[in-house]
């Protein structure tokens, strides 16, 4: 049986958004589909500012979550608390996050776009929250964004989150179009890690060994809406992790 905390954390993540909410939706009267770099099935492709082939097909866009907090961070290494420096420990996670857009020529780096991340840390905690778990308002650690450059690209330095009961090992990421943008976007998801690597990293000194297992992909009611196109690609091991994702939007009329 749940806990009453394990339910209300998973209700408070689903109260966000419908359930089963797909990418495809529509935003100053323009349809917007969310996609990630992939298999092309038939898609497009195009170079890069970089080289590097972008090949776009469709992915979910996923509930925002309860703790998003629009904090201004701009910033790269996400793991310290502004407000005393404070670092918070953890293995850690390069991150590079790419995004691209889809038009009638095929798949662009999307250029000047916001990219904000944030997580729980090691412990399960969020920063800057004011409610029950969580009475952290004020601090700021694990959280930032970046600004996509030519080649659509951010790149973050965190460390591999931990958990808290109802969900699994996630990433939380928002995408916003800059202010000189012909027609505003926001999009949002979250990302996940593969159960066997999570089991890997958490064996690290600053992952509580707790009696109550951890949640797992399977086990998560948000996973389950399309969690498997929001997998990231991770290498590495003792001395952390190098994680990327590949997310294009597409817009049309």
């Amino acid at each position: 049986m749940k806990s009453k905390l394990s339910r209300n954390l998973a209700d408070s993540d689903r109260r966000c958004s419908p359930h089963r909410r797909r990418a495809l939706f529509t935003l100053l009267g323009t349809a917007v589909t969310a996609l990630r770099a992939g298999p092309s099935d038939g898609q497009s492709t195009k170079p890069g500012h970089d080289g590097a082939a972008l090949m776009c097909v469709a992915t979910p866009e996923q509930t925002e979550g309860p703790y998003f907090v629009d904090e201004h961070l701009n910033r790269s290494d996400i793991r310290s608390d502004p407000v005393d420096g404070s670092v918070r420990p953890g293995l850690p996670l390069r991150l590079q996050i790419r995004v691209g857009r889809i038009d009638s020529t095929g798949c662009r780096p999307l250029v000047g776009a916001t990219v904000d991340i944030w997580h729980c840390d090691a412990q399960g905690v969020y920063s800057d929250v004011s409610e029950r778990p969580f009475r952290t308002l004020g601090s700021r650690f694990l959280r930032g964004y970046q600004v996509t450059d030519a080649s659509g690209s951010v790149r973050f330095v965190t460390i591999y989150p931990g958990w808290y009961p109802g969900r699994t090992v996630h990433i939380h990421c928002k995408i916003r179009t800059g202010p000189d943008a012909a027609r505003a976007l926001q999009w949002t998801s979250q990302l996940y890690f593969d159960d066997a690597i999570t089991d890997q990293a958490h064996r690290h000194i600053a992952y509580p060994q707790r009696e109550r297992p951890r949640t797992r992909n399977g086990g998560d009611g948000i996973f389950q809406d399309d969690g498997r196109s929001l997998m990231l690609t991770l290498s590495g091991a003792t001395e952390g992790y190098d994680a990327r994702f590949e997310v294009g939007l597409k817009l049309h009329s």
